[in-house]
């Protein structure tokens, strides 16, 4: 049985690798069998941070190296993190739950459904407070919309309440609001992906279930 697929997508500093470096501990904690797909252009920096957190055995990490704009990847011309999920099933045939992060653009930047089964898409409150009114693609078509850093909104002139408001009046969809460093708003995140993703009752973390693995 193939894993589900969940793309992470957002502009380049907005929290998506910090996102999965906390989501993935969790999802662990709750026996759900993940592993990732990172997009760079050039480079493995993403993949190499996430194995350096040790949460995964580094086979179950694998870097993709787009070497053009990143929407062709998850968009246009999916091939290679198609080949790439296509070998961490091969390898790993337990898997539940495969994450596609995006190697990062702009708010244009959407995932096709060809490769996922669900996208999150992350921006940051240190964008600005405008930003949902820009009515980007990814930010007004994603499953899952997530405002990042809101601790910093003090500090770079945003207004939180004029995000909120904002948010609410252009996407139906659900939102949270999170900060990575203390993992607010995660709850919502990770009960998004068990519920409409992987289809389960959650199961409180610590407890094992489905037996040895």
């Amino acid at each position: 049985m193939a894993a589900a697929r969940v793309g992470i997508g957002g502009p380049v500093g907005s929290g998506k690798t910090a996102l999965l470096e906390c989501l993935v501990p969790r999802l662990m904690a709750r026996g759900v069998e993940v592993a990732v797909v990172t997009n760079d252009l050039l480079t493995q920096e993403d993949a190499e941070r996430l194995r350096q957190k040790d949460f995964l055995p580094g086979e179950r990490i694998i870097g993709v190296e787009t070497g053009s704009c990143p929407h062709t990847a998850i968009r246009e011309d999916p091939t290679m993190n198609l080949l790439a999920i296509q070998d961490l099933e091969l390898k790993w045939p337990q898997l539940e739950l495969i994450f596609v992060e995006s190697g990062g653009d702009n708010l244009a930047s959407t995932f096709s459904y060809d490769l996922i089964d669900s996208y999150i898409f992350v921006i940051d409150v240190g964008a600005g407070d405008d930003i949902p009114r820009k009515n980007g693609p990814g930010f007004m078509q994603a499953d899952f919309v997530v405002i990042n850093k809101i601790d910093i909104a003090p500090y770079v002139g945003a207004d939180l309440d004029v995000i909120r408001r904002d948010t609410q009046q252009r996407r139906s969809g659900a939102v949270a609001y999170t900060n990575c460093k203390t993992e607010v708003g995660l709850d919502q995140v990770e009960q998004f992906i068990l519920d409409t993703v992987l289809f389960r009752t959650p199961t409180p973390a610590g407890v094992a279930v489905g037996g040895d693995r």
